[in-house]
């Protein structure tokens, strides 16, 4: 699902860094550091420079501008037909939005540069920013963090996982590195691990980020804030050895980041089929293309669940996920769209549960909803998008919405 462009968020305020050259006289030490917490070596020079965060702003929108118009169009459909964000919901200009009032700091793998903006308070805010941008330029020199994001479907949850990978791991040895300049162990202290919201600025100075749908918010801080606790895991477990690890093994699903214990055991996705449109529409389905394909991570599925059932019900029935597909379809010749969905679960109980839970979903994303048929196997009826036909059936769970 959403994968926009996702920066290290430190705290910003509108102070100009005046010196420079103290903070990027920091850079061989930091680099010598982290490769002493890490075991890599350092092979080349990390060029650095402050940019403008008007500059920065017009990087993000020529980003945006050589998107293709066609993905982002369907990546937006698929949110709001979801019921993930509201229908006036501009994707484009709100991620551009997001990101400009949140990043401090980001390296650009591709031109193997490093950039501060101007933006960023002098003082820890720009050195633990510093320090994690540093992170990802000594990972890129190991291990080529283009190609690893590249690896599969850049939209799918594997790629969000590989994401909280390289996000989770830079903010460990940023803080891992300012307690070792500290005077302490070469570790993330405790008390801040405990922290229930550890990074991602909201607040009346961050209008952008506290107005935004719960998925968008969740979308930017999990890479950093449960990548973090994964990394955590893995290094009490393996040491050093894990910051390796995670490259040459990536993590298969955001169910990995999440339960730790699943990466250990090697858990990765079913992949489900999204139903055939045939099925639930007759002949009447040849009238449809397909924009879009996707998968669904339990990420994805306990944010939706928690946004429309609670984090009470939610949260515990999204750790039994086990796969999800979504196809839409637009109609040819009217061009509304049409959502199908298959989700998998460990059990038929959480297949029910979950079955239950989504009729919540329903009707929380809609204005009305009229209710055709409601057995314990099937629910039917109308929605503010069209129709809508869920089953469940065993371990599956498939949805149709949206046909007229």
């Amino acid at each position: 699902m959403l994968r926009c462009l996702l920066l290290f968020a430190a705290l910003a305020s509108g102070a100009f860094a005046q010196s420079t050259a103290h903070l990027f006289g920091q850079i061989d030490d930091i680099l010598t550091t982290l490769s002493q917490i890490t075991g890599w070596k350092v092979r080349h020079p990390i060029p650095a420079q402050m940019l403008r965060q008007e500059t920065f702003r017009g990087l993000m929108e020529g980003q945006m501008k050589k998107s293709n118009p066609k993905e982002i169009r369907a990546e937006e459909l698929t949110l709001k037909m979801l019921g993930l964000v509201p229908q006036d919901f501009n994707l484009a200009s709100e991620s551009v939005d997001l990101v400009s009032e949140q990043a401090a700091a980001f390296y650009d793998y591709t031109k193997k540069r490093l950039f501060v903006l101007d933006s960023t308070e002098p003082g820890p805010e720009q050195d633990l920013a510093l320090a994690h941008e540093l992170a990802h330029a000594l990972a890129d020199q190991q291990y080529s963090l283009g190609k690893y994001l590249r690896k599969d479907n850049p939209d799918d949850d594997a790629a969000l996982a590989r994401e909280a990978v390289m996000e989770g791991q830079a903010t460990w040895l940023s803080l891992a590195y300012l307690a070792k300049r500290a005077g302490g162990k070469a570790e993330v202290p405790r008390a801040f691990l405990e922290t229930p919201d550890l990074l991602g600025a909201s607040g009346t100075d961050f209008p952008v980020y506290s107005n935004a749908p719960l998925y968008i918010r969740e979308s930017l801080v999990f890479p950093y804030n449960d990548g973090l606790r994964f990394q955590e895991s893995l290094y009490r477990r393996m040491g050093r050895g894990s910051f390796d690890e995670v490259f040459l093994h990536p993590p298969k699903s955001s169910q990995n980041i999440l339960h730790p214990d699943t990466y250990f055991a090697g858990t990765g996705p079913e992949m489900p089929m999204p139903p055939a449109l045939d099925s639930f529409a007759g002949k009447s389905g040849q009238a449809f293309r397909v924009l879009v394909d996707g998968t669904l991570g339990e990420f994805d599925l306990s944010t939706l669940l928690r946004q429309y059932a609670g984090d009470k019900d939610g949260r515990p029935a999204a750790a039994h996920w086990r796969g999800a597909a979504y196809r839409l379809y637009e109609h040819k010749k009217e061009g509304y769209p049409v959502l199908a969905c298959t989700f998998q679960w460990d059990t038929p109980e959480a297949a029910r549960e979950y079955f239950r839970l989504y009729q919540q979903v329903l009707r929380g994303k809609w204005n009305s909803m009229a209710v055709s048929s409601a057995t314990e196997d099937r629910f039917t009826g109308q929605g503010d998008s069209g129709r809508f036909d869920v089953k469940v059936s065993g371990t599956l769970v498939q949805s149709v919405e949206g046909l007229r």
